[in-house]
């Protein structure tokens, strides 16, 4: 992985830690940033997080931490985000050293808040980096089955597919396969909107609303995701929705027990209020935050038709009844 010089994780949540799991399967040595050094310690101490994943556990002896994120990014060339969308922002402006010749790996699927910005393009527009070295991981991973070593599969997109082919060969093996693509943005928006549709999801289950009407909700909601991608990121060959990187992924988090934005959306469906659900979850959903940056994005720059990204936006924002704003979209759906 000559290429891609020395890698470095910066988060250490659930998907951070799943990821730096793999990685250390095909790499000498990783960076890993963890904010806390009290839980550095533990990790160490312990030879697994001691908050995300704790099942799994690490040849610590192979991982530089760092509580300092200046620290972890000197030493490596590579560098892959995995902290939730809210939080990018924060994290990734404390980095004061260049990092324009960095490649760029979003592991986030969500969206940069008060930008309203995919990842990729946000580190474009504030650090300088460039797009050839932006890449994104994307495709159905909960990260509680890669950590397993179920059988799952990665989307490797990169504009670069040398590139793209260096960093799917980090992460490969027996279990975890890769797929190439070069639609790095598209892959971006597909992860952002699957969070927002699988609250609708689990707004459905939470309210008993039955598996036929799930079934419709999610055949509209990839027609939907198609519209928009195709008008905010345009590619010039033939994009497929029904790829895992777009529906697959849709379809594991709209039903998965392990789908964080589902189960948000299941507790609004059984009349939590929307501070109540954000307050039981343990770990950020980021359709909630997601919801609110692509309803903004659409209205003000797109217009495309997105009547369930709508109706999660006004039940998330505005107050409405789930019950009244999904039965108003029903009608709409074929």
């Amino acid at each position: 992985m000559d290429k891609l010089g020395k890698i470095a994780v910066i988060g250490s949540g659930s998907w951070a830690t799943a990821l730096a799991k793999l990685l250390l399967n095909n790499n000498a040595r990783i960076n890993w940033y963890v904010r806390r050094p009290d839980r550095i310690a533990d990790f160490i101490k312990n030879h697994r997080n001691p908050v995300y994943l704790s099942d799994v556990t690490f040849d610590t002896h192979r991982i530089d931490f760092h509580s300092d994120i200046n620290s972890a990014v000197a030493g490596a060339q590579t560098l892959v985000i995995a902290v939730p969308s809210p939080y990018v922002k924060e994290e990734a402006e404390k980095i004061n050293i260049p990092i324009t010749d960095r490649n760029i790996v979003s592991a986030v699927k969500g969206i940069v808040p008060d930008t309203n910005q995919i990842v990729t393009d946000w580190f474009i527009s504030r650090f300088g980096c460039l797009d050839s070295n932006m890449l994104v991981i994307g495709g159905p991973c909960h990260a509680e089955e890669v950590a397993l070593d179920h059988l799952s599969y990665l989307t490797i997109g990169c504009h670069d597919p040398i590139k793209g082919a260096n960093f799917a060969r980090s992460i490969a093996g027996s279990r975890l396969k890769t797929i190439l693509s070069r639609d790095v943005a598209g892959i971006e928006y597909a992860a952002v909107l699957k969070n927002v549709y699988a609250i609708a999801a689990g707004i459905v289950g939470g309210m008993k609303g039955g598996d036929n009407f799930k079934a419709m909700l999610v055949c509209n909601a990839i027609r939907e995701m198609r519209r928009f991608i195709d008008e905010a990121a345009p590619i010039d060959c033939h994009r497929d929705i029904d790829l895992s990187a777009y529906l697959g992924d849709l379809l594991v988090t709209a039903y998965s027990i392990f789908s964080r934005n589902h189960n948000f959306g299941a507790m609004i469906g059984k009349g939590y209020s929307v501070k109540s659900a954000k307050m039981e979850m343990e770990m950020v959903a980021e359709g909630y935050y997601g919801t609110k940056c692509m309803h903004e994005l659409n209205v003000r720059n797109y217009h495309v038709d997105m009547p369930i990204l709508t109706c999660v936006y006004r039940i998330l924002y505005e107050g409405k009844s789930p019950r009244q704003a999904l039965a108003a979209i029903a009608d709409t759906f074929s």
